[in-house]
């Protein structure tokens, strides 16, 4: 007796632009917000976009046809495509597929800071504009009242009373280390810092709460697999760009604005012999493109065989560059305003990574008027930004496995039991991030998902495909 198995066929997009804008949601994200704009001040500023421009041209571009075109080509997800090249499935597929994996968690834990920062934003007053709250140390202290002495010397001026900085006794105390309450926010409040990884401390409830409704929204948006991811993209992933240009306007407004401008364009073309200049760039590129995760390849095994990739890949790189200039502007409006109010140079606040989203710009909205409004809209855009990067690398990984066990998950309603299967799994991966030591959990994940072992895997890609299939 011949058995028969039959299964849905493979979903396909509802429209060319679907797939267009999940690539751009996926890829275009907190990379583009808070990495590119300190890498350009730190590589020579308008001096690195030249480097960038060419890792766009001679890397991004074509590393990005290339993933979309093998799952066009072969219509199935990050490790079955590779059944194109037999010998590197288990070694590409596979790397891909634990890189998104991390990614995933990555994204989640900062999703649930956000999370915890737009709803902490619908106060008269923001929680971090000013100390006197429970949670709030001693050595709180309103940034405006601090008068830096000469270089050199050992103490602070604090409201006009004298603290040396460093200094205290076993019984007394005669001074302590300044810090601002945005800082001191984030480090008693949000997180509940613990003294290191060995001690992930007790759950915190409200991170807890907000990483469930995290993962409730990503369910949602991806249930009934790319018909409806398709279409929550049509928010996710043009709605961002309505806030950076509010943002930029906003931003553009403020005292300082335009020296924080300068100092971000402003060439310095001797950095362009600095290896190290070249390789920012470079691996910005495969970072910003989410290049080598596998995902690229999962979205382009929806098209059709015809469908025009090559068209897409230029306008994505167009949209990824862009992106990431206007960045640039909007952060560096605010950290010119922020050095001009705290008699800084931009060298001393400029920041990269969740330091920026998370401390430097709530700092510096806080001293705004409608400073909720602005705080807002700012986490707003952080939630959209983060949530489609993070829902559609949930589905790559989601691909992947059911194009590896068809037969098993394409039946009925089992692919929306395994995606809430998969979701509730990652959920309980990213638990340690609710924790007081979470902040050590969140940066395993962003170490192990770095830019290094994206690299070695893109050039595996390359060499795959070029030297042993081609």
């Amino acid at each position: 007796r011949v058995r028969t198995f039959i299964y849905e066929k493979r979903e396909q997009w509802n429209r060319a632009i679907d797939f267009l804008l999940a690539c751009i949601g996926f890829s275009v994200g907190l990379g583009n917000v808070w990495r590119f704009p300190y890498l350009c001040y730190k590589n020579g500023g308008g001096a690195f976009l030249i480097p960038y421009f060419l890792s766009v041209l001679f890397g991004g571009i074509p590393l990005f046809y290339l993933e979309i075109a093998i799952g066009q080509f072969m219509s199935k997800g990050g490790l079955q495509a590779w059944n194109l090249v037999p010998m590197f499935q288990g070694r590409i597929g596979l790397a891909s597929c634990i890189i998104v994996f991390l990614l995933d968690c990555y994204y989640n834990i900062i999703l649930t800071w956000a999370f915890y920062y737009f709803f902490s934003s619908f106060n008269s007053e923001l929680p971090w504009q000013r100390c006197g709250h429970a949670w709030n140390t001693p050595n709180c202290t309103d940034p405006s009242s601090i008068i830096r002495m000469p270089v050199g010397s050992p103490f602070y001026l604090v409201s006009f009373v004298c603290f040396f900085s460093n200094v205290s006794c076993t019984n007394k105390t005669l001074g302590y280390d300044v810090m601002g309450y945005q800082m001191n926010y984030v480090i008693f409040s949000l997180l509940g810092l613990t003294d290191g990884l060995h001690n992930l401390g007790r759950l915190k409830p409200d991170l807890a709460l907000c990483l469930v409704f995290t993962w409730f929204v990503v369910y949602l948006c991806i249930c009934k697999g790319i018909k409806t991811s398709g279409k929550v993209m049509y928010v996710t992933a043009t709605s961002p760009y309505i806030f950076m240009i509010i943002l930029l306007v906003r931003n553009s407004q403020l005292d300082g604005a335009m020296d924080g401008i300068g100092f971000y364009l402003t060439p310095n073309i001797t950095k362009l012999g600095e290896a190290s200049v070249w390789v920012d760039a470079g691996t910005q590129i495969l970072f910003s493109s989410s290049i080598a995760l596998g995902t690229l390849t999962a979205l382009g095994s929806y098209n059709t065989f015809k469908h025009n990739s090559y068209r897409d890949s230029l306008i994505f790189a167009c949209v990824n560059s862009g992106t990431s200039l206007l960045a640039g502007f909007i952060v560096f409006t605010i950290l010119g305003f922020m050095a001009k109010q705290q008699g800084k140079s931009i060298h001393e606040v400029a920041e990269s990574g969740p330091g920026l989203a998370f401390i430097v710009y709530p700092n510096a909205v806080a001293q705004l008027p409608l400073a909720p409004l602005w705080s807002v809209c700012f986490f707003l855009m952080l939630i959209l930004l983060g949530l489609d990067s993070q829902f559609v690398g949930v589905e790559g990984v989601i691909t992947t496995v059911v194009d590896q066990y068809p037969r098993l998950l394409r039946r009925g309603y089992r692919k929306e039991v395994f995606v809430a299967a998969v979701s509730t799994f990652i959920y309980f991966v990213c638990y340690c991030g609710a924790p007081q030591g979470g902040m050590y959990v969140f940066q395993l994940f962003d170490y192990y998902s770095g830019s290094r072992i994206i690299a070695l895997v893109a050039f595996l890609e390359c060499f795959a495909i070029s030297y042993v299939y081609g």
